[in-house]
């Protein structure tokens, strides 16, 4: 793999290695249990690989819960 960055939020509870493919960029992230808010760059896939992540998307005013499996839409 070329190119392959390595990168620490929230003082280690999140932390996200990016990666060229032939389809482009992409990323795979681990997050520790807690409450962050993200600011992203450009719309993103958000997809649950393990375990349960709750979130609010930006422009929605209520929870959801993704289990192991789905995924959403980052505007």
């Amino acid at each position: 793999m070329s190119d392959t960055s390595h990168n620490t939020y929230f003082d280690g509870g999140v932390q996200s290695l990016g990666f060229e493919t032939a389809a482009g960029r992409a990323t795979v992230g681990v997050i520790a249990p807690g409450t962050y808010d993200f600011n992203t760059e450009a719309p993103e896939r958000m997809t649950v690989v393990n375990g349960v992540l709750e979130a609010i998307v930006d422009g929605e005013s209520d929870w959801e819960i993704y289990p192991k499996g789905s995924g959403f839409e980052v505007p």
